[in-house]
């Protein structure tokens, strides 16, 4: 029955990993580029709700609808003010390096705006839990929530990008920049809304991810989204399903690991195993090798 607890608690954090990894492979699938700063826009919706919710006393599904549009405007300003001039830039370093300065500049925002002291999180899910087996097995209404809410994403954004006009286009633009452009699409808005829908995202993960684990500070998102960037990669990055695929798988492995090996080495072993499928498979699980014509 532990073995099954554990399966759960995976699941759920798996399930946050996913949230979070669909912003790092929607973006790298359409504009080609790893926003580092992902992270910390996880940071900055958790630390919205909960202001929302304790000083201002705002319902919580408003508070976290109202996060959802801060990180929403706030990917979109990164992207407009930060990678929008490096969009054809010589080397992709320069990209990198500007992903890797906004994210330094949010943490410090927040260390002036909110402070260094770890703040409590508040329990705002309310769901029941869930006792099985005569007790011996307690699923909490957090989980739940959790794995419903990234079942309702993946499906949501599945149908967004294949049945809707939008995102016919973020498919084109992520085929071919050049020729969505001459076919009518306009590229700098399709680029935009990526980071907006991705960013979006990042706040509901930043809510379930605070739910679960009730300590906020203005570096909670650092690990997250570098585990969530090795899930998309596990996964295949730019693939949606990969994306969550490698997220659940990242979630149980480094449960098991810290409830059968160790808590102190269960973030190296996440890293290993993502080292040993890029040697069998360095495309990700479900990435496909693409052929250049030279």
């Amino acid at each position: 029955m532990s073995f099954i607890s554990y399966l759960i608690n995976g699941i759920s954090l798996g399930s946050i990993y996913a949230i979070i990894a669909l912003g790092y492979t929607m973006v790298y699938g359409i504009a080609k580029m790893l926003n580092f700063a992902h992270g910390d826009v996880i940071m900055i919706g958790a630390f919205v709700v909960l202001n929302m919710v304790t000083l201002a006393g705002v319902n919580p599904i408003i508070a976290v609808l109202i996060s959802m549009a801060v990180c929403t405007l706030l990917g979109m300003a990164i992207e407009k003010i930060a990678y929008k001039p490096l969009r054809n830039a010589s080397s992709p370093l320069a990209v990198l390096i500007t992903a890797i300065g906004v994210s330094y500049f949010l943490q410090n925002l927040a260390l002036i705006i909110f402070g260094a002291d770890a703040k409590s999180f508040p329990n705002l899910i309310t769901l029941p839990s869930i006792s099985l087996a005569d007790g011996k097995l307690v699923i909490t209404g957090t989980t739940i929530a959790t794995i419903i809410t990234c079942v309702i994403i993946l499906l949501g954004l599945t149908f967004f990008v294949n049945k809707t006009k939008q995102g016919r286009a973020m498919k084109a633009v992520s085929e071919d920049k050049g020729a969505a452009m001459l076919m009518g699409i306009n590229v700098n808005a399709t680029i935009s809304l990526t980071f907006a829908i991705g960013s979006g995202l990042a706040a509901i993960a930043g809510f379930l991810l605070c739910s679960a684990y009730p300590s906020l500070t203005p570096y909670t998102g650092a690990m997250p989204g570098i585990k969530a960037f090795t899930a998309a990669v596990f996964g295949g990055i730019g693939s949606i399903p990969g994306a969550m695929i490698g997220g659940i798988l990242l979630g149980v492995i480094e449960i098991l690991g810290k409830a059968y090996i160790s808590s102190q080495v269960a973030d190296a072993i996440v890293f290993a195993v993502l080292i040993i499928v890029l040697l069998v498979k360095p495309t990700g699980l479900f990435g496909k090798n693409i052929q250049e014509k030279v």
